[in-house]
């Protein structure tokens, strides 16, 4: 019975962290922008495929196509901003959330047009490795990609605290106008937050690519759990974000194991109603963003 648990948290925690790198795009966007960003998955599917594109023409290992997935995301949400976003800022939430919802739309049916309803898969030499710990055994593929995705929370916690990009945007995320009177160009930052967001939902394609397939719609798996961890770790909360992407796969894993195949999100779903009737501001709602 415990090694059957220990395994089911051991997998669970591997892909939450995918699932926390990309909560945490979806959480920077709105705590930043004020924007819920409804496609992050479809950002996570294009950085799948350009990760698949480049180890099937070009023999790129999809970990190394990292140093390709995040420029040309980063550089996508910045243009994104520049000409979509920033032209419904301030005009309410419904617009944005058209915007966001439609743009999710498009980017899924025009992959379905480009690349079909197959699946595509890349398969590496550490696909399928894996080695024992005990009664556990551990994914080479789903450990390297959960470091990675720590690696990065990482390194965006202290691009927020350490630079002055960083401290604009968290400027910025507290209060835009005094934000804008002590000479922080918010349109600037806007920009860089979104383009690390997209960097962060290419980074989760890249990293899944060799133990997930890559299809059109596969982003709405992601943007759903993403979701779901944001709101648990409470709206524009990147830590909160964090945590509660980890815990969320290891819910999942859970009630894969223990009540059924297709129950994973049930478990979810419910430790989410559970979470809202207790804490209906998430479960760190009294920390500081």
């Amino acid at each position: 019975m415990f090694s059957t648990v220990a395994q089911a948290v051991i997998n669970g925690l591997l892909i939450g962290g995918i699932y926390a790198l990309v909560s945490i795009g979806v959480t920077l966007i709105f705590g930043v922008v004020k924007v819920v960003n409804f496609a992050q998955g479809e950002f996570v599917m294009i950085g799948m495929y350009i990760s698949f594109f480049l180890a099937t023409k070009l023999g790129v290992d999809p970990l190394l196509s990292l140093a390709i997935s995040m420029p040309a995301l980063f550089l996508i949400g910045v243009l994104l901003q520049e000409t979509l976003i920033r032209r419904v800022l301030g005009l309410g939430d419904m617009p944005q959330i058209f915007l966001t919802f439609a743009l999710s739309l498009l980017l899924m049916n025009v992959a379905l047009l480009l690349f079909t309803a197959n699946y595509q898969t890349v398969h590496t030499a550490y696909s399928d490795a894996s080695f024992q710990v005990g009664p556990v055994y551990v994914s080479v593929a789903k450990l390297i990609a959960f470091v990675v995705a720590m690696l990065l929370s990482g390194a965006l916690w202290l691009f927020l605290h350490a630079t002055d990009m960083g401290k604009a945007m968290r400027a910025a995320a507290q209060n835009r106008d005094v934000a804008m009177l002590m000479g922080i160009n918010p349109n600037r930052v806007f920009s860089v937050a979104v383009g690390l967001a997209l960097a962060l939902a290419g980074a989760a394609g890249s990293l899944l690519m060799p133990f997930y397939p890559a299809y059109p719609t596969v982003g709405q798996v992601f943007t759903l759990m993403a979701f779901v961890a944001v709101i648990l770790g409470t709206l524009g909360n990147v830590t909160g974000a964090l945590i509660a992407g980890l815990m969320m796969g290891i819910a999942e894993s859970l009630g894969i194991q223990f009540v059924g195949a297709d129950s994973g999100l049930i478990v979810v779903f419910l430790m989410l109603l559970v979470t809202l009737a207790v804490r209906p501001s998430g479960l760190f709602g009294g920390w500081s963003r």
